[in-house]
């Protein structure tokens, strides 16, 4: 990802309605699916001891013919693709 135009921000709603401010960190494809790895914005005080708080990884989909982002379906694809970013991350800093 190119960090020549800085970050690149979304903002979603949750099912509360609550619209969040997400930074996008990276993008990977993986088994034919395409997944986003995001950190919270826009930070209140005291969030980062907050179990609430830390990457949201989201997958692209596409329904109706429209892109979307939706959560992943189990714990072990979140897991999986979880992994998969932190060897991203952690080659990078290699």
């Amino acid at each position: 990802m190119s960090e020549e135009y800085g970050p690149d921000f979304i903002t979603v709603t949750d099912e509360e309605g609550n619209d969040i401010e997400l930074e996008l960190l990276d993008v990977l494809e993986h088994n034919g699916q395409t997944y986003m790895a995001f950190f919270p914005a826009v930070l209140e005080e005291g969030d980062e001891d907050s179990d609430e708080y830390g990457m949201v990884i989201l997958k692209s989909i596409t329904e109706n013919g429209e892109e979307m982002l939706s959560t992943l379906d189990s714990e072990e694809e979140l897991t999986e693709v979880y992994d998969k970013f932190m060897e991203i991350f952690f080659a990078d800093e290699e």
